[in-house]
């Protein structure tokens, strides 16, 4: 399995290797990476729980190549801004645990200002 950044170089590797740099702005690439989401979205519109296990069952490729395309706009973007995403995750994650004690939130839906 590789690491990070291993995936970041290679990332970074493709597109220099296609000259595509010149057109990555944040702005594009935050686009590209909501664009992406959506498509995870998509496989997922209008159908039942039960519709839409079995839809996982007979489309996990597909769906796993939106996931892989949305990890491509994450890392490249995080290498692009110079932020750790890892460290970012990491310090995200804490912040959450204080926002959403488990005491107050275990088995809620609701969202922190509200417990």
């Amino acid at each position: 399995m590789k690491n990070i950044n291993d995936l970041t170089k290679r990332i970074i590797a493709f597109r220099d290797a296609r000259d595509w740099k010149q057109f990555h702005n944040p702005k594009d690439v935050a686009l590209s990476l909501v664009l992406e989401a959506s498509e995870v979205m998509e496989h997922f519109q209008w159908k039942n729980k039960e519709e839409i296990e079995e839809y996982i069952e007979t489309n996990k490729t597909d769906i796993s190549e939106e996931l892989a395309d949305v990890l491509y706009w994450v890392l490249l973007m995080s290498h692009d801004l110079k932020i750790d995403v890892l460290v970012a995750l990491e310090a995200k994650i804490r912040k959450n645990e204080e926002k959403y004690p488990v005491e107050k939130a275990k088995g809620k839906h609701t969202k922190y200002n509200k417990l």
